[in-house]
């Protein structure tokens, strides 16, 4: 149901701080993990966004509602989040796209929020104590503050979470090719972003979509040119099977380019590990060098796990040589991996991904070039008749 601006709500965080504001959208108790995201737009964006699936957004940005809402910029066909928080709404949306209001949408598919508390403050506390889970209640949900506390503290930990079966399709599907076909690619959907298949596409690859639990002989039986892992959400140690079918797709010789969740998972099928960051990266304003070219690139991020693989020396692998590619100028966070069949500068590529989403939904361009670069894998890649 929908709410007066004037009518309470609690944000309780598991180490006990509470932050007093007013119900927005939905009433009613959502509990999830604490994180924010740091982008000035693409609120939209962001709350479609599968890889939020179990997490309570804060926006740092003050003033969110602006744009409104409209059909076309859903990246999924629902919103994942399971809170919104955020400062100063909007009062009423003013942009010609706008079909309906922020709120009247969160109010449409039940998500709690609050607004009106100090999300400088709540950023800081996440920034210094690290993403932790939080509970919203307004309503007849709102209870007593030990009540609160204990549900908050009773909800599951994103860490060793198995999420992306929960937001992948359940059925497979085809992106057909725009223009001519060039390439067929098989695309694991693990919370994909509808923007993704779309910049495939644009460049002339039919791209299947298949379900989170796609088998090998499933993605054979597509007969693809080469491989696609999405983002999603939860924790990649989680995600045994897909990595299973990665290492069976790379020991085939299938060119392979992931993103996200997809680069944590190249990770594990090399040999490396994952860790929880403190409060991960979220927005769409962080810096990534490229080390092949040493540009910089502003890039959007949702991630609160990373890969731990060495900065600064090749590792040798069953399937080639892997080194890092891209490294976030923040922290020095792994951005990316690459994979060659050596570690001369005759080096062939033969996979490679990157930790931040470069389909520029609802983020800036800057990566756009990854879906280029492995457009051109793709084409030297070799035939399918000479892997099989």
């Amino acid at each position: 149901m929908s709410t007066s601006s004037t009518s309470p709500a609690v944000l309780v965080l598991e180490d006990g701080r509470t932050f007093t504001g007013t119900a927005y959208g939905a009433t009613g108790e959502t509990v999830g993990e604490a994180v924010f995201s740091t982008g000035m737009t693409g609120y939209q964006e962001t709350l479609t966004d599968p890889s939020y699936r179990g997490q309570v957004v804060a926006m740092t940005a003050p003033h969110i509602g602006n744009t409104g809402w409209n059909d076309e910029d859903d990246e999924s066909t629902r919103i994942h989040v399971a809170g919104f928080v955020l400062r100063d709404p909007a009062l009423r949306p003013s942009n010609w796209r706008s079909q309906r209001s922020l709120e009247e949408e969160l109010v449409a598919q039940g998500i709690v929020s609050i607004a009106g508390i100090d999300t400088r403050a709540l950023t800081r506390h996440l920034r210094e104590r690290g993403a932790m889970r939080v509970g919203i209640f307004s309503g007849d949900a709102l209870g007593d503050e030990a009540s609160r506390l204990e549900r908050v503290r009773s909800a599951p930990e994103m860490a060793g979470s198995a999420l992306a079966a929960s937001v992948s399709t359940s059925e497979p599907y085809v992106v057909p090719a725009q223009g001519e076909q060039r390439f067929t690619v098989a695309a694991i959907d693990l919370g994909i972003k509808t923007m993704t298949p779309t910049r495939l596409a644009e460049r002339g690859i039919e791209v299947h979509v298949l379900p989170a639990t796609a088998t090998w002989e499933q993605v054979q039986a597509v007969s693809p040119d080469g491989l696609f892992f999405s983002n999603g959400p939860g924790d990649p140690a989680t995600a045994g099977d897909q990595v299973a079918l990665l290492q069976e797709a790379l020991r085939a010789g299938l060119p392979y380019f992931g993103i996200c969740f997809g680069n944590q998972l190249f990770g594990r099928a090399l040999g490396f590990g994952t860790y929880k960051l403190k409060y991960g990266h979220r927005g769409i304003n962080q810096p990534v060098l490229d080390r092949s070219t040493g540009k910089v690139e502003v890039t959007a991020h949702n991630h609160g796990f990373a890969v731990d693989a060495p900065l600064d020396e090749a590792t040798q692998t069953p399937f080639g040589t892997a080194s890092v590619s891209h490294v976030c100028l923040n922290d020095d966070v792994v951005e990316g991996l690459e994979l060659r069949d050596g570690d001369g500068d005759d080096a062939r590529l033969l996979g490679f991904s990157v930790q931040y989403h470069p389909e520029a939904a609802a983020g800036p361009h800057d990566a756009a070039y990854l879906f280029d670069r492995f457009t051109d894998l793709l084409a030297t890649a070799g035939t399918k008749e000479a892997r099989a």
